[in-house]
């Protein structure tokens, strides 16, 4: 027991701490309230403290639990709301009303409801097992089978093991390890600060199918990879987070509200219970968990809720599955490290960034991944980090901290966003690492045309990138008919495939099938429009052309429409130029025979 010596804002210092170790949650004040200690000198603990120190006064005692700052894992996790520190904000209203008290206690998980436990059929009575083996599962959900892992530290020969319905306290197996038993219960303990153990890692070869065209087709990203999202405020970071963590074919979505504002949260909490999985039709919140940690929130649960949500990621992966975590944003939590360092008087690095920033960047963004867990199952972790630097400006420390650990950048722009275009990714500026290593995956599943056509789209959109600039100068006439061309096709591509409507039903979701589709039709337009031109075809005709129309409306059409809907809109654009350079022949045939008249 150690008494208070000194308070700074979320840091308080305590002395007669002698004993206590790196990271050991402790209780402060007479409130109680969660602190965790980052430094130790003699015997004083240097403590951040996850709630509001308004009121803690030098002399109140500190009480070391001997533990360090941990996560209850096991059945219940899906569908949870939980604050930064994994206390769930459902039972802290019950508690205290809208507003959290001061040194509340919850538990993460249920402990009186029952969950029907059933051992894996390999699993016998007698037989050796290990940390990280799955005893057996527990059907959570409908569509998510939960299965019961050995928790860290496990080994031995298994000398009982149950079926039946129990909490997850009660005990289900036992383990001997010469002599000694041991009991296992559904719930587990995990260390936020360290990644969890695996065999081993793979390669990322499987994209994260997203929906999102600019993304799927343009910068993919694997699963098991890493992608920053930075843009200045308004740029629409929060809308793509919210679109992927509704729409990406992950198992399970981890999405951590770290320091975001609290209006931006509540939509979170209100309109994620009420959407449906587009893959099961089942509520979303089955496969998703929320960590909420708002801005108005005590600075120091912002840094933890990060660890928080990887680590909760990490032992679903162990199972086996994929996921996904959104954080959004990254730059809150180097905020919160950087008024934690001024407390204690560090040296600052650059615009006042603890010197260490960039190590804790690496190290959080190592911790995705494709693996191979102790269990023997292969899983992933896809971390996607959003950024806000100020003023937008990328070559702040947390932006370029960031990009030299990710190898997918996605860069959001405001002049995208304020024209109404989303996702407001720029592809100009934008970045995949994991095109080359994707490729083979896209050949297979979606085609080798596709390929080809997403490096041609990417051709066109850079050079008509660079004719606007030559616009800007001389005017559009100026321009020769083959260029003008480009003009109106990349165009196309920005208006009709790369920009979706998050808020339709049908555009805000778009399968890898339909993307080639679209993709193909638009560019057998450019194909058929560059020939036409250069036999004379004036561009005025072409841009006038109906089956433009019919180009855009493909991605409002229905999945189990589109095969027709592209055959006819397929058919309807070479019928078309078939015509136009028919009658551009017959105008020319006529103004011979007038001249030779």
């Amino acid at each position: 027991m150690g008494l208070i010596k000194r308070i700074s804002g979320p840091l308080v210092i305590a002395k007669e701490m002698l004993g206590s170790n790196m990271y050991d949650v402790v209780k402060v004040g007479k409130s109680r309230l969660i602190g965790e200690i980052i430094q130790l000198r003699g015997d004083n603990a240097v403590i951040q403290v996850y709630e509001d120190t308004t009121g803690l006064r030098p002399g109140e005692p500190v009480e070391t639990t001997s533990l360090p700052l941990s996560v209850e894992l096991g059945p219940g996790l899906l569908g949870m709301i939980y604050d930064g520190i994994q206390r769930p904000l459902e039972t802290l209203e019950k508690k205290s009303g809208s507003f959290i008290g001061k040194g509340i206690e919850a538990f993460a998980l249920d402990r009186k409801k029952k969950w029907h436990f059933t051992p894996e059929k390999n699993i016998k009575k007698g037989m050796q097992v290990h940390e990280g083996m799955i005893l057996g599962f527990v059907q959570e959900t409908p569509t998510f089978k939960h299965y019961i892992l050995l928790p860290k530290g496990a080994k031995g020969k298994l000398s009982m093991i149950k079926s039946g319905s129990f909490t997850i306290e009660e005990k289900i197996a036992e383990l001997d390890n010469n002599g000694k038993k041991s009991p296992i219960t559904m719930m587990q303990r995990r260390s936020v600060r360290y990644a969890s153990k695996i065999k081993r890692k793979f390669k990322s070869e499987e994209p994260l199918v997203t929906g999102q065209r600019v993304i799927d087709t343009l910068f993919p990203i694997a699963k098991g990879g890493t992608a920053a999202v930075p843009g200045p405020f308004g740029a629409g970071k929060t809308v793509i987070q919210h679109s992927l963590a509704k729409y990406s074919d992950s198992d399970v979505v981890v999405y951590i509200g770290c320091g975001e504002r609290g209006n931006e949260m509540t939509e979170i909490l209100s309109e994620f219970p009420e959407l449906k999985d587009p893959k099961t039709a089942r509520p979303l919140m089955e496969r998703t968990i929320l960590i909420a940690n708002t801005s108005n929130m005590p600075v120091a649960a912002r840094e933890a809720s990060i660890y928080t949500g990887i680590t909760i990621a990490e032992y679903i992966r162990d199972m086996g599955y994929n996921i996904s975590i959104m954080a959004d944003s990254t730059s809150r939590w180097a905020e919160a490290m950087r008024e934690i360092s001024a407390r204690l008087e560090e040296m600052p690095g650059e615009e006042g960034y603890p010197a260490y920033l960039s190590k804790r960047l690496a190290e959080y963004y190592e911790r995705s991944g494709s693996v191979e867990s102790l269990g023997g199952k292969r899983g992933s972790i896809t971390l996607i980090g959003a950024v806000s630097p100020p003023g937008g400006d990328i070559s702040e420390p947390v932006s370029q901290g960031t990009l030299r650990v990710v190898k997918t950048f996605w860069s959001l722009d405001a002049s995208l966003a304020s024209s109404k275009h989303f996702p407001s990714i720029n592809w100009l500026n934008s970045y995949s690492l994991y095109l080359d290593i994707l490729e083979p995956w896209y050949i297979k599943n979606v085609g080798e045309e596709f390929v080809s056509d997403k490096k041609q789209a990417m051709q066109l959109l850079q050079r008509e990138s660079e004719l606007k600039d030559i616009v800007q100068l001389v005017g559009e006439d100026a321009l020769p008919e083959s260029e003008r061309i480009v003009l109106i096709i990349g165009r196309m591509l920005r208006e009709d495939y790369l920009r979706q409507n998050a808020y339709d039903e049908i555009d805000a979701y778009t399968t890898m099938k339909k993307q080639a589709g679209m993709l193909n039709a638009m560019l057998l337009f450019s194909k058929l429009a560059s020939k036409a031109v250069s036999n004379g075809v004036k561009v005025e005709k072409i841009a006038a052309m109906k089956i433009r129309t019919d180009i855009s409306r493909l991605k409002t059409v229905k999945e189990q429409d589109f095969g027709a809907a592209l055959k006819k809109t397929t058919l309807g654009i070479s019928a078309e130029f078939n015509a136009l350079e028919k009658d551009e022949l017959g105008s020319e045939l006529k103004q011979e025979k007038q001249k030779v008249n």
